[in-house]
């Protein structure tokens, strides 16, 4: 068997637009991207192509059915066990998963991001380092919407709708009680310098450990 130590897992949670994607930005770059696997809980919605277009815009995005989750886990466990994933591509224009995949080889620190990997279990488990990233809602909603209309080819008729429908309803659900379970907090995420040192300085001590 290897004597190299098994994989250090970081699951960054946190509302829609609240700067997870900043947070993992920083860690990549100061840690190293070489050492780095990095997974997105976004990547891995189920795929709708079988439904009517009319049909695919009215599915809850933001509740945890919508999401392939043991696929995930399955993929975490595979590269803890040091072998490389084909991660999911999906078209959040059509909301279908594309035929392609990512490959995601394994490396000294993965790191998994998304709202709802916290309200997870079976993901929660697998986690050696939870940070929560904590922004005002105000902040996250401009953010969602600046987003959804750029990449994602929405209106701001249909961002707002969905977000009164179910991403402020999901995230007073699951989102914010998810909480309780990080080890860190950090407020205004990747902006937040004094967080991002300490937690930098963490993941180096335990790589080094």
């Amino acid at each position: 068997m290897s004597d190299r130590p098994r994989p250090l897992v970081i699951g960054i949670a946190g509302g829609s637009g609240s700067g997870k994607s900043t947070v993992a930005s920083v860690i990549l770059r100061r840690v190293g991207a070489r050492r780095i696997a990095f997974l997105m809980h976004d990547a891995y919605y189920r795929d709708l192509s079988h439904l009517p277009l009319e049909e695919r815009v009215k599915e809850n995005f933001d509740h945890p059915d919508s999401l392939d989750t043991p696929l995930l886990v399955q993929h975490l466990q595979e590269l803890r066990a040091r072998r490389a994933v084909e991660m999911p591509v999906y078209d959040f224009k059509s909301y279908t998963r594309t035929a392609e995949t990512q490959r995601i080889d394994p490396r000294a620190v993965i790191i998994v991001e998304g709202i709802l990997i916290f309200a997870e279990p079976e993901l929660r488990k697998l986690f050696d380092v939870k940070l929560f990233v904590d922004t005002d809602a105000d902040i996250r909603f401009i953010r969602r919407l600046q987003r959804d209309i750029a990449e994602r080819g929405r209106t701001a008729d249909s961002v707002i709708r969905q977000y009164l429908g179910t991403v402020r309803p999901m995230h007073l659900e699951f989102v914010e009680p998810s909480k309780r379970y990080a080890d860190v907090i950090i407020p205004e995420g990747g902006l937040n310098a004094v967080a991002m040192d300490m937690v930098v300085a963490r993941v180096e001590s335990l790589l080094h450990a």
